[in-house]
């Protein structure tokens, strides 16, 4: 078999735009975003850390690398899945987001999942 379909992690994303903690006069936007990382391969791994690009609607660039998600670096026997919620402020009612967990494997193999880009729009700003 193939090492790709030994180590195999499945990332489902949700957002959620957040008015109460927005501030439109100052482009200040902020959204919720949860994330369910599904572990579909057959070894057990786990998340050790994080690297975001987030890009506002103007084009502006930021990155951020971290150790984990929320404080955890949760580990993922095959068919477990691990959920949380996080969040993020763009200065722009509309940006995405992209990026990328850096894993190891029981076995010892490290490896990277793509977090596959995903939009953050106020809502009725895109059509």
């Amino acid at each position: 078999m193939m090492d790709n379909e030994k180590y195999c992690i499945e990332v489902k994303i949700k957002t959620t735009y957040l008015p109460e903690q927005s501030d439109v006069g100052t482009e200040h936007f902020v959204f919720a975003y949860t994330i369910t990382i599904v572990n579909t391969g057959r070894v057990a791994s786990q998340l050790i850390s994080r690297h975001w690009i987030i890009t506002d609607g103007d084009g502006s660039v930021h990155e951020v690398r971290g150790l984990g998600v929320v404080g955890e670096q949760p580990l993922l026997k095959p068919g477990e899945s691990f959920e949380y919620t996080s969040g993020t402020a763009i200065f722009a009612p509309v940006g995405s987001m992209k990026g990328s967990y850096q894993m190891v494997a029981e076995d010892g193999f490290h490896f990277s999942v793509e977090i596959p880009e995903f939009i953050l729009s106020v809502p009725r700003v895109l059509h």
